[in-house]
């Protein structure tokens, strides 16, 4: 039995949204903790069906003096339903769990999120913590950490239906985008772009869509929370930057499954990447379930200097350096060094495919499992911790 670490929606009886990627375990999370709740599927055809054409039909569902939760799920599938939550919340006083994939798809309709009335929260994939002795670093990088991974038999067989589902059911159904084939020929070279700075010209030129659409594909995947673009650290610079972003897909799995993998390419390219997903995806959840309020970046002067992820927020100021190698040794800190001549207050740490913890100076090297492992309480203070 998996724990999930998400727990501040149910401090409060205050209506909520929960948003998050198909398959992160929203619906089995929310039925888990509320299996009282009236339940809402909006999958469901009949369903969605008898909402889509009157959604005051929704008081069809819920019985007079009803006092507990209502869980609404996929509420993206039918906008127009918020109207009646937010007259329900305000005359009822019913208190609603919306289910979702996307605020930033709600918006786009020009859907009011019920102005306040109800709280904003995300699901990710699985991290270490909630793992436990179940988390193994090998199939985390190879497979992701969707919930479903755990009692797949064929774990590539899964991410490839889900790939498909999600284009098929997201992307296509919502009318996203019209041409299906072309999106999914970008899905596959984007995976080449993995943390890698943005470069729209080329990619358009891979894929032989112009560079409007390209770009329209990677609001797309912001959307839909598939895709995260990771912007350059800017603030109060001392030398040049480069200026574009970098992307990354939201889970190691789906990177990993979209990425093509022929003779020339190199394990090294590919390991690297994801090494880089797996930690920043953690660093996401664990910054969203324990409220740290971290904005993330990355840094890389014109020069070459480059710092791959840096985390700043009220609780820290914090880069990492990852590496796939097994042993790391001085050398390889000489980016986290160029950082912190310009921020001295930043906290450094180089992660790393190895066993042994090693101090270089003001730089801690952490092994990626331990790492991980320690995200919460590194990010949750201000403090080295040497023990």
């Amino acid at each position: 039995m998996i724990s999930r670490i998400l727990k501040k929606p149910l401090e409060h009886r205050k209506s909520f949204f929960l948003f998050g990627p198909r398959g992160t375990g929203k619906t089995w999370w929310v039925r888990h903790q509320l299996p009282t709740a009236i339940y809402i599927d909006l999958l469901d055809m009949a369903v969605y069906t008898r909402l889509l054409g009157s959604p005051n039909n929704l008081t069809d569902f819920i019985p007079q003096n009803y006092n507990n939760w209502i869980i609404i799920d996929e509420i993206q599938r039918v906008p127009a339903l918020l109207n009646e939550v937010h007259r329900l919340i305000e005359e009822k006083k019913y208190i609603f769990v919306l289910t979702g994939s996307s605020a930033r798809s709600l918006r786009k309709k020009g859907v009011n999120l019920l102005a306040g009335r109800a709280l904003v929260y995300h699901m990710h994939p699985l991290v270490a913590q909630e793992m436990n002795e179940q988390f193994n670093l090998i199939n985390a990088l190879r497979n992701g950490l969707l919930p479903a991974i755990l009692s797949e038999p064929d774990p590539k067989a899964y991410l490839k239906s889900y790939v498909n589902t999600y284009i098929r059911e997201e992307v296509l159904q919502e009318g996203l985008t019209r041409n299906l084939s072309a999106f999914t020929r970008f899905l596959e070279v984007a995976s080449f772009s993995q943390g890698q700075i943005v470069n729209m010209s080329a990619i358009a030129r891979e894929t032989a869509v112009n560079q409007k659409n390209i770009s329209s594909y990677f609001d797309i995947l912001d959307d839909l929370l598939l895709g995260y673009r990771l912007p350059v650290f800017t603030k109060r610079a001392k030398r040049d930057t480069v200026q574009h972003p970098k992307f990354y897909f939201f889970d190691t799995g789906v990177y990993q499954i979209l990425r093509p993998k022929g003779l020339i390419d190199t394990q090294a390219e590919i390991e690297g990447a994801a090494l880089e997903t797996l930690f920043l995806q953690s660093a996401r959840a664990i910054n969203d379930y324990y409220s740290l309020e971290y904005q993330f970046y990355y840094w890389r002067t014109l020069a070459g200097n480059e710092v791959d992820f840096i985390f700043y927020g009220p609780k820290g100021f914090y880069a990492f350096e990852i590496k796939r190698t097994q042993t790391v040794s001085r050398h390889d800190t000489k980016s986290l060094r160029a950082f912190a001549k310009d921020f001295p207050e930043a906290k450094l740490f180089l992660i790393y495919g190895g066993k042994q913890k090693f101090y270089f100076d003001n730089i801690i090297a952490l092994p990626l499992t331990e790492a991980l492992l320690q995200l919460p309480e590194i990010l949750s203070s201000n403090a080295i911790h040497h023990s």
